[in-house]
């Protein structure tokens, strides 16, 4: 019996260590077979987990997409992944301040097949750490339709006293359009949505009507300074936007309230950027973009830039990880999901296709005549904008403060970067 026991648990054993080493029918052990993708952009997830399925078919590598955004923290989410020794294969990093934390914790791609056919690389002293998978770019997006039945001409869009007139006169019209209200927008912390006006909204201040290679905002503010009068010229616009906003969706509203009464056609204008074309597939009208025009002279352009980049972790599956990066940079099939099934903009070269949906395509139109303002935000320290600057315009939406004290908060947040 004895023998037996000891026959037995032999080959218990025997077969831990087979069953652990055992090859999967493509010649890669369990662990290399493997492949976790942290997704940062979960209005694309549907899709891409559609395109990782078919990769997954076609190559043998089991690929996991773990999609977290629309409000979420996404870096607190990683930061406890990485505390608990549980980090993905890759995760998005948004600029220079990710950069910063992460740095130690992904690899160079300077090798990689796709390096050389873009100019979004996420790059630091010559050497490339993020992999692009678009451009995307925001304004405010506005419902044509409704605007040729008020009579007003979006190209004249193009001054803070443009939109005063054409918000006055829309909101005298909300029955006879069929409105609720002019704007959609939504600022509250408790509907996630500090990330639209702490980082896209506060990016207006950044860089719009700035001439190409101008970063003397951005470079005041990382000194912990602001432009006075630029602040007060940007501070009226969000009054603006505030003062024709549902005032439910605006204060209390998330995502979903915010994009939806816009695609119903029950607002004019939304402040998004082209990630929401998704949530229109349904809509009766054609969404293009107006610029975010805060300054009493023509701004003619809209922010567009790389929204996040894909990196790889350090120690993880990094040749898997590599390898479906490449493929949906460079495949027919990553192609074909980047910019016909999720709708964006390719970052590269070699891609002729060119996205069909309204809001992406007047993305590239803008970019097409050379009138665009770059993305400076994600060049704030780790969560100022959402966790600090965020909260003042909530203050501002809610009406407790005015726009002078809006102005003055501002002020004194942004000095304390430099403390």
């Amino acid at each position: 019996m004895k023998k037996r026991l000891i026959a037995c648990a032999a080959a218990v054993a025997m077969l831990m260590v087979t069953g652990c080493s055992k090859k999967a029918e493509n010649g890669k052990t369990a662990e290399e077979n493997t492949l976790r993708v942290f997704n940062g952009k979960v209005e694309i997830d549907t899709q891409l987990k559609a395109f990782a399925a078919a990769y997954s078919e076609k190559t043998g590598v089991m690929v996991e997409i773990e999609s977290i955004g629309g409000g979420a923290d996404i870096g607190a989410t990683l930061k406890g992944y990485k505390a608990s020794d549980n980090m993905p294969d890759t995760f998005m990093i948004a600029g220079p301040a990710d950069y910063k934390i992460w740095k130690d914790d992904m690899i160079a791609l300077d090798d990689q097949p796709w390096v050389k056919e873009t100019a979004a690389a996420y790059t630091v002293d010559g050497h490339v750490y993020g992999f692009p998978y678009a451009v995307e770019g925001y304004g405010l997006a506005y419902n044509p339709d409704l605007l040729a039945k008020a009579g007003i001409d979006p190209a004249s869009l193009t001054t803070i006293d443009a939109y005063e007139a054409a918000f006055k006169k829309l909101d005298s019209m909300k029955a006879e359009l069929g409105i609720d209200a002019v704007v959609s927008m939504a600022v509250s912390a408790s509907g996630g949505m500090t990330w639209v006006t702490g980082a896209h909204n506060v990016g207006v201040y950044l860089s719009t009507g700035l001439k190409a290679g101008d970063t003397s905002v951005i470079d005041d503010m990382l000194a912990g300074k602001v432009q006075k009068a630029r602040l007060a010229q940007y501070a009226n616009y969000v009054k603006l936007l505030f003062d024709y906003s549902d005032p439910v969706v605006l204060t209390t509203g998330g995502y979903d309230q915010q994009v939806g009464a816009f695609a119903n056609g029950k607002t004019v204008f939304c402040h998004q950027g082209n990630w929401i074309d998704g949530n229109l597939k349904d809509s009766t009208f054609k969404a293009a973009f107006a610029p975010h025009a805060f300054s009493h002279e023509v701004t003619d352009g809209i922010q567009v830039g790389a929204p996040s980049w894909w990196c790889v972790t350090k120690g993880g599956n990094e040749k898997a990880a590599k390898d479906f990066l490449t493929a949906f940079a460079l495949s027919d099939e990553g192609r074909a999901a980047r910019i016909t099934d999720m709708s964006m903009i390719s970052p590269y070269t070699s891609d002729t296709l060119k996205p069909t949906t309204p809001l992406s395509e007047s993305v590239q139109n803008w970019v097409s005549e050379g009138k665009t303002y770059p993305w400076e935000q994600y060049k704030m320290p780790d969560g100022f904008g959402q966790n600090t600057l965020g909260p003042i315009y909530e203050l501002l939406a809610n009406g407790t403060i005015t726009t002078a004290q809006f102005s003055q908060m501002f002020t004194d947040a942004v000095a304390t970067i430099a403390e």
